[in-house]
């Protein structure tokens, strides 16, 4: 019974291993194809309510959210390792265009905070002080929508700022941390817990929210509804009665009604966060091989001016 049992074990290990080998180097099939044959999975961008569009649109839904997906993703992070681990160059390089564009997204859409507090304001006086329902914005075609659309929008700004400067905040360091023992260990016991924190948790809570968001995305875009446990030839079945269902309706009569855009921002979170989980880990490890003096090597972060270095960190 016993022996029957280990090799029911060593059998479902040796299944998993050959399963992980046979797509890590199907990812590289997979890969070459989608780049040599972007007409099955883009035409729908340029659409024109063809047959082939539709089915594009089903291939692209289906392979988001696909493990063929994932092991493409995996498998170029680990020859982009696999390279850095011998040209620390180039795992440096990385870094620096990681973190250089997660502050740039983050500086960039750090005004919407102030664009947010303006709006409220002048909704207030609107409501308030000029007692309209209504507010007109633009020149030429303006924007016409009721007071309650307005409010209901700022929560877009709020989901601006969330979305792309949460990278941005983690370069900061400006993330809350509770630290039990991290502040007492050794520079190098500190590299190691932040590359196991970026694998075993930064890694895979972006790739779950990934494959959450990417279909709870497409449910709202289209119809027939696309599901994460449909097959590539059931999805594209239902091309044939496809059809774009974006959907508009507000939590209110006259309120905010771009709610698919908050669908978007989540997908695009869930990526921004898996990209610098990869730039943490080659942080951490680069700093762990090259020791103390390498500790926030590059690192961009922002300033109060010289002599205000107290304050930084604090705002």
């Amino acid at each position: 019974m016993q022996d029957d049992m280990s090799i029911s074990f060593f059998g479902a290990v040796g299944g998993f291993l050959w399963w992980l080998i046979q797509n890590i180097f199907g990812a590289f099939y997979n890969l070459g194809y989608a780049i040599t044959h972007p007409e099955l999975w883009l035409d729908w961008l340029t659409w024109a309510g063809t047959t082939e569009d539709k089915q594009s649109v089903m291939r692209f839904v289906y392979y988001g959210g696909s493990v063929e997906f994932f092991f493409v993703v995996f498998t170029i992070f680990l020859v982009l390792t696999a390279i850095g681990m011998y040209f620390r160059g180039f795992m440096w390089s990385i870094v620096r265009g990681l973190e250089g564009m997660a502050n740039t997204l983050g500086r960039f859409f750090a005004w919407a905070g102030l664009l947010m507090v303006v709006q409220q304001i002048i909704i207030v006086f609107m409501q308030r002080v000029f007692a309209r329902p209504d507010m007109s914005f633009g020149l030429g075609i303006a924007l016409d929508k009721d007071i309650s659309w307005y409010a209901e929008e700022l929560k877009f700004y709020n989901a601006l700022v969330v979305c792309f400067c949460v990278t941005y905040t983690f370069v900061q360091g400006g993330h809350v941390r509770v630290d039990l023992i991290y502040a007492g260990i050794s520079h190098r016991a500190k590299r190691v817990v932040d590359m196991v924190g970026s694998l075993i948790f930064m890694m895979p809570v972006a790739v779950l929210t990934w494959m959450y968001g990417w279909y709870f995305l497409w449910r709202h875009l289209i119809v027939p509804k696309p599901s994460a446990s449909d097959a590539l030839e059931r999805l594209v079945m239902k091309a044939r009665a496809m059809r774009w269902n974006v959907e508009t309706i507000g939590f209110s009569p006259n309120g905010f009604n771009g709610y698919f855009l908050f669908k978007i921002l989540l997908v695009t979170f869930a990526g921004l966060v898996f990209l610098h989980a990869v730039a943490f880990f080659y942080r951490s490890f680069l700093e762990f091989i090259e020791g103390e003096e390498a500790e926030g090597k590059y690192i961009d972060k922002d300033t109060l001016g010289e002599g205000e270095e107290a304050y930084e960190g604090a705002h």
